[in-house]
């Protein structure tokens, strides 16, 4: 087995370029995102491409997929020299792009999802025979069993991803591009993906792929190139790819260990949650407690419930039962203002969809919760008090950005997601939940966020966190909180702590515990 993948790698270093960029450039309003970076792909190559948020990644791959032109540089695909305009030009191309945030049509079936905007017809009238039938040629060759009848809308994450592959397969793409695909795919659907990728390899289907996951870069690339502040960083050949590598290649300097080791006693509970039943999960009931400056962990396959139980705490979807304690007292959270009165701050999983105001500025996104606090008598916004309320934040989370009044649609989604915590910070909570705090952020931000924590922890604020990276659970937590299908199935401590004993639970099974 060793040898075939070997004999691979040696006739992909001999296959031909299918794509190349030269020194091209981009800016936009106040950030030059790219300096002149140029890319080679060759046929039948997953070659994965690295870098810190803000260094230039998606931009340069909504370059390649028509989405947004280059300022200066050259293209050159398939040995012809090319200008896209648009997202159909790349196509025909070729070339097919999978964002991370997934854009199926949740009330359209598969086969109106794969053939969106390319329906065949004749004389005006679909031709839907063969549509669906094609459709399901298509969903077969990825390993997807449910029909194309199917609505999308009643899909897992992964198997929507899945979709996605089959709809850039259906134009008959021999680049693909795939921007973070497993950030919300559990450990088996990250499997299947990985088989798929491996697949269309042998097949002759050039990928690139992006991802902050250092472990599946390891696993899946032939090649890495990393991008560091808008310019090529360096590459990795498939004997070079080791994460110290690709780490001192992306940051420019070494990392210390992501997660450091802390000592945590509990003393008093600042959060009681007794038979609590969440709208998700209504014939489950909930109990538990957690301490005043306390690390919590919420583990679990996705669609365990984790989020459901986040956001039932946070009042976006009240309880259906259910005691809550607060500091001792008994409270209804029917609404996020009633959590934020109390103490409580929610940092949700979809920054883009629910932390942010794409539109608005900086200093206005962090403000938002503070409105009440920062604004006059006759209400109109303390312009000042915002703005030293944004200068105090950018500063103490390092938030990249040219100004308080730059749009936080044109910040990385590392400085994005530090907005959406920057916001809550400045309310001083009590509770800061996090559901997917790192999701598509780099190892740089990511050890930012994770000493943020650890400092909110030692000043008396309790951190609850959902996350589906294992090592980040385990790294992180002061104690594991696992849930299987909308239920607790166990809590672990510090000393219990271990990838088969969280999996063990994941899945709903009993832990053997010794003693």
């Amino acid at each position: 087995m060793k040898f075939a993948h070997a004999l691979i790698c040696q006739n992909q270093l001999t296959a031909p370029v299918v794509l190349t960029a030269n020194s091209i450039v981009k800016s936009f309003p106040g950030v030059k995102a790219l300096k002149g970076v140029s890319l080679e792909l060759r046929k039948g190559e997953v070659l994965a491409l690295i870098g810190e948020n803000g260094a230039g990644k998606s931009t340069l791959m909504k370059i390649l997929a028509g989405i947004q032109p280059p300022d200066e540089g050259e293209l050159i695909v398939n040995g012809k020299t090319c200008a896209f305009e648009n997202v159909q030009q790349a196509n025909d191309a070729g070339i097919a792009l999978i964002h991370q945030e997934l854009n199926l049509c949740e009330n359209l079936d598969l086969a109106a999802n794969i053939y969106l905007g390319r329906e065949s017809s004749v004389s005006g009238f679909l031709r839907k025979g063969d549509l669906y039938q094609q459709a399901e040629k298509y969903l077969s060759e990825i390993g997807l069993q449910e029909p194309a009848t199917t609505l999308a809308g009643t899909l897992s994450v992964g198997k929507r991803q899945m979709v996605e592959i089959a709809k850039a397969i259906s134009t008959n793409a021999n680049i693909l591009i795939m921007d973070e695909p497993t950030s919300s795919l559990s450990q088996q659907e990250t499997e299947n993906l990985y088989q798929i990728i491996r697949r269309l390899r042998d097949s002759g289907v050039s990928i690139i792929y992006i991802s902050h996951r250092l472990g599946e870069v390891k696993d899946l690339a032939d090649r890495v190139e990393v991008f560091r502040d808008g310019e090529n960083a360096g590459a990795l050949s498939k004997d070079e790819i080791e994460h110290d590598a690709m780490v001192r290649l992306m940051v420019g300097r070494e990392i210390n260990e992501l997660f450091q080791p802390r000592n945590f006693e509990a003393k008093q509970n600042i959060l009681e949650v007794n038979e609590l039943v969440t709208p998700a999960h209504p014939k489950e009931k909930l109990s538990f407690n957690v301490s005043r400056g306390e690390i919590v962990g919420l583990a679990g396959l996705v669609g365990a419930g984790r989020t459901e139980l986040l956001t039932t705490l946070f009042g976006i979807s009240p309880a259906i039962s259910g005691d809550i304690k607060f500091e001792g007292e008994s409270m209804i959270m029917d609404s996020p203002l009633t959590a934020i009165r109390a103490g409580l701050a929610l940092v949700p999983e979809d920054r883009k969809r629910d932390g942010l105001v794409l539109e608005m500025a900086v200093r206005e996104n962090i403000s938002l919760p503070s409105l009440d606090r920062a604004a006059f008598a006759s209400a109109f916004t303390n312009q000042n008090g915002e703005k030293q309320l944004n200068d105090l934040m950018v500063k103490k989370l390092a938030i990249k950005t040219p100004n308080g009044d730059q749009q936080a649609k044109f910040l990385s989604g590392g400085n994005q997601q530090k907005i959406v915590i920057a916001k809550w910070l400045s309310l001083n909570p009590k509770v800061f939940m996090l559901d997917e705090p790192t999701r598509g952020v780099d190892v740089g931000a990511k050890r930012e966020i994770y000493e943020l924590i650890h400092k909110l922890a030692e000043d008396g604020v309790t951190v609850i966190f959902v996350s589906s990276e294992m090592e980040e659970v385990l790294g992180l937590a002061n104690r594991i909180i696992v849930m299987h299908e909308g239920r607790i199935t166990g809590e672990l401590q510090r000393h219990e702590f271990s990838e088969n004993a969280v999996m063990t639970l994941a899945t709903g099974k009993e832990l053997d515990r010794v003693g």
